[in-house]
């Protein structure tokens, strides 16, 4: 949340290990969303109602009271869930550092009859509705198989009282944990608080999905007077949907930046190596780049982009323009740290006359990706990048588009392949991918990827398909990593222009 001069992030933070438990809600403050200051925890187990963990929640700012802190404290050894309420102690403070839980009023509400509070957590940030002045949020749960988002009204904030109906569930999606629910403008880029509606206002539900480890979004209509949300038609509700991130990114939260006016994102991306290799480095788990997002021109997904503050961190750049890469070629791209690098490249092609046929059955991007990799010769494409490689290419992240001709219009996929990033066999090493829907008239293609040692977050298109990736190099390290772009299609490509900075390291402390 952004508060009286200060964003503050709070996480999911264990202090006594790199592994899961003895939960925490860990907080630190930054004026730029890119150095930060950590401070103490912000709510630690400490009440009857939250003794065995302070769960995911969110952070509304009420006027006339300030910041509020809804969260899931777990009970009992049952795991039973119930949603708490915790306020600053000192609101002059502008760290904020102390937070109380007002035993008048915790436990905020538990799960009433026909509600599983085992599968009961993760509220979202408050909206209120200007029809009948109430406050509203949603907690993710779960009646079977059936994803389920319910919805609690209140007039003053304390009493709350649950909706008849959910707001909106999924038939076989199992457990929705960390719901997001927020408008955004069907036209141009600004940013909604959450209580904005209206005729230019579409409204995004989103959920991590506990059964795939994946996040889903539809974009629909909110109906306030009924408390009922309705995914547009070209939304697919469920396991097919679209995703912020086809990559290792789950446990999101948006908020509304005032300041800038506009809506930023913030996602988890775990460990992809062992529980033995977390406890050895001593820590586990890192956050993603803030990106902001807005609806797309066409009003059917949502665009992403690193927060402008990112730049910030560019030194050294390069330059690469109209480089003519034949099949089987790849450069190296020299002058920057390759390990620690903001990559920005527009490809283009003269032709999509080769581009092989699409088949029908191929409606999991994943596993076309791994079955088409980098290595495998095309027609338009694979060509990208080669991130975190070592020299000969032993170890070598590809990022990469590859074009495919169906009946009425040309499919582009995205895939961040993970299989050749690191001679250590034991790693979760998948072949990430996501189509993108994007218009090829002008037969160009955008990718930027940002590179940080055990980290390849990429953004297709222009923010349309994103994909971060965890990957482990042993020989790609530090100076020793390389950045190739490369063409492994039988249609040449241009690098029309490619930019790179050497990023220097944000401060933390």
């Amino acid at each position: 949340m952004y508060y009286n001069g200060y964003y503050h992030l709070f996480y999911q933070y264990n202090p006594r290990g790199a592994v899961w438990g003895n939960i925490v809600w860990a907080h630190s403050v930054s004026k730029d969303l890119i150095n930060w200051e950590t401070i103490e925890p912000a709510i630690y187990p400490s009440k009857p109602f939250d003794k065995y963990g302070c769960w995911s929640g969110s952070a509304t700012i009420v006027p006339g009271k300030g910041p509020v802190i809804l969260y899931t404290g777990v009970a009992d050894e049952k795991q039973t869930q119930v949603q708490c309420f915790a306020v600053p102690e000192n609101a002059s403070d502008p760290y904020l550092r102390k937070w109380v839980k007002p035993d008048s009023i915790n436990p905020l509400v538990v799960a009433d009859t026909g509600v599983n509070g085992s599968a009961f957590r993760d509220p979202t940030t408050a909206w209120r509705s200007k029809a009948d002045g109430h406050w509203r949020f949603l907690v993710g749960g779960r009646r079977g198989l059936r994803g389920v988002a319910h919805l609690y009204k209140s007039k003053d904030f304390v009493n709350w009282v649950k909706a008849k109906h959910p707001i909106h569930s999924s038939a076989s999606t199992g457990m929705w944990e960390c719901p997001d629910f927020y408008p955004v403008s069907v036209r141009g880029k600004q940013g909604l608080d959450a209580s904005v509606v209206g005729k230019n206002v579409k409204h995004v539900l989103k959920s991590s999905l506990d059964m795939t480890r994946f996040e889903y979004y539809t974009i629909g209509k909110y109906m306030p007077e009924q408390d009922r949300y309705i995914p547009d038609k070209t939304s697919v509700d469920g396991w097919d949907g679209l995703r912020y991130d086809y990559g290792n990114f789950y446990a999101s939260k948006s908020f509304f930046d005032p300041v800038k006016k506009r809506r930023v994102l913030w996602a988890w991306a775990n460990e992809s190596d062992s529980r033995v290799d977390d406890v050895q480095k001593g820590w586990a788990g890192i956050l993603g780049v803030p990106r902001t997002l807005w609806l797309d021109s066409n009003r059917k997904q949502l665009v992403q982009w690193p927060v402008a503050e990112l730049n910030s961190l560019r030194g050294n750049k390069v330059e690469v323009r109209n480089k003519r890469l034949r099949k089987g070629d790849y450069e190296e791209v020299n002058g920057i740290t390759a390990a620690q690098a903001d990559v920005e490249v527009t490809f283009s092609f003269s032709s999509l006359e080769k581009a092989e046929l699409f088949d029908p059955k191929w409606v999991n991007a994943q596993d076309l990706c791994a079955q088409k990799g980098s290595k495998v010769e095309g027609g338009v494409g694979p060509f990208g990048l080669f991130t975190l490689a070592s020299k000969n290419l032993e170890e070598f992240t590809p990022v990469f588009f590859r074009i495919f001709k169906a009946p009425n219009k040309h499919v582009v996929l995205l895939c961040s392949d993970a299989s050749s990033s690191s001679l250590r066999s034991h790693l979760y090493k998948p072949s990430f991918a996501g189509f993108v829907d994007v218009d090829l008239a002008d037969k160009k293609l955008s990718l930027r990827t940002l590179i940080d040692h055990s980290v390849v977050e990429s953004f297709g298109a222009g923010g349309r398909t994103n994909i971060l990736s965890r990957v482990y190099p042993e020989v790609a390290v530090a100076d020793a990593a390389h950045l190739f772009v490369f063409n492994n299609g039988t249609e040449p490509i241009s690098v029309e222009n490619l930019k790179a900075w050497t990023m220097k390291s944000a401060i933390r402390n």
